[in-house]
């Protein structure tokens, strides 16, 4: 077990292992800014990477305050499910419901998921930093494929 500063210092040194990465990592030297993330320029919705015990996950999270809002984007992304899951083999998972731990916020969440991998475990970093790049670089041009739409739908 972890003492609660070695778990934090585990996890800060995950991010900046990872944040280093980026910096070199042939697919994203043109990019100029390395992630969309919480600038996704449509509120309430975000695009969040996950490492945990067992799992590591690539997401769109809508996570709108307002239930109708986040549940109106959710029905519009599932419209377009095809776009959104372009170049995903296996499809994405579609998570009408979920409450984060960390805040207690319900959410919608549509992800891709590694399984049997564990941050805590360094050895498998660089199987989560690749997956996490590969995954996310997609996840963001299928949601730059389908926004213009949303913001639209969702304005009016």
């Amino acid at each position: 077990m972890y003492s609660i500063e070695e778990a934090k210092k585990l996890r800060l040194d995950f991010w900046e292992q990872f944040g280093k990465l980026c910096e070199i990592h042939p697919l994203l030297q043109n990019k100029r800014k390395k992630w969309m993330l919480h600038r996704t320029k449509i509120k309430g919705i975000s695009l969040r990477f996950e490492a945990g015990r067992e799992n590591a996950k690539v997401l769109l999270e809508l996570g709108h305050r307002n239930e109708d809002k986040r549940l109106k984007a959710y029905e519009i992304l599932e419209r377009y499910k095809a776009i959104v899951e372009n170049g995903f083999e296996n499809g994405l998972i579609w998570e009408f419901y979920h409450q984060r731990r960390d805040s207690g916020q319900e959410v919608c969440r549509i992800y891709t998921m590694l399984e049997n991998v564990d941050f805590h475990r360094r050895n498998q970093w660089p199987a989560i930093f690749n997956f996490f790049i590969e995954n996310m670089l997609q996840l963001e041009e299928n949601f730059l494929a389908v926004s213009d739409i949303l913001k639209e739908e969702l304005s009016g």
